[in-house]
């Protein structure tokens, strides 16, 4: 890549352990030369009520999502769907509609949930909510962590296979995003 890509990462839990957290870590660690990822903390967000601007954490979360070339989702499977909370975050940043940050920005997702099939539904219920906000969604190829509790120890992803998925993912991710993001206006 010639030039340095720039993706925030948004965690869907808010958990100190969180397994998505550790997958998100690991994504900056082996992230390719050129694209670089920052976690982004938006636990001050509050709730969504459109009676109200959201105060200095949804300036700042629009603020990351608009300055970024793409966005990395690592969500859990709560209930077979994404947790309030990133929803929540999702639904500020996603104002106003159909003129967001999110409007156009390449965006990957990624899961590590308890389950076996690591977090397919959430992604899936995930990926209709961007794509209704006019978000595209990295098609391929898919990192899913299944088990996740017995591949993350002490907030760091060990399991190499799933890190060489991630590799993977990320390699495929980057290109994508180079290819697909908006050109900056002069």
């Amino acid at each position: 890549m010639s030039t340095e890509l720039t993706v925030i990462a948004l965690s869907g839990s808010l958990r100190a352990a969180s397994t998505n957290t550790a997958v998100l870590r690991a994504a900056i660690e082996l992230a390719p030369e050129g694209l670089s990822i920052a976690l982004h903390d938006y636990a001050d967000v509050p709730l969504y009520n459109a009676d109200h601007d959201g105060g200095p954490g949804v300036a700042r979360l629009r603020a990351a999502v608009a300055a970024a070339d793409g966005v990395l989702i690592a969500t859990p499977e709560y209930n077979h769907g994404i947790p309030g909370p990133l929803k929540n975050a999702i639904d500020w940043a996603s104002r106003p509609a159909y003129a967001s940050p999110f409007r156009d920005k390449p965006t990957g997702i990624v899961s590590a949930a308890a389950s076996f099939v690591g977090g397919a539904r959430a992604q899936h219920h995930l990926k209709t909510v961007l794509l209704g906000m006019g978000t595209p969604v990295f098609p391929w190829p898919e990192l899913l962590v299944g088990a996740a509790h017995t591949k993350v120890s002490d907030g760091v992803l060990t399991d190499e296979t799933s890190r060489g998925f991630l590799k993977a993912y990320l390699d495929g991710f980057a290109a994508w995003v180079a290819r697909t993001r908006l050109p900056t206006p002069s």
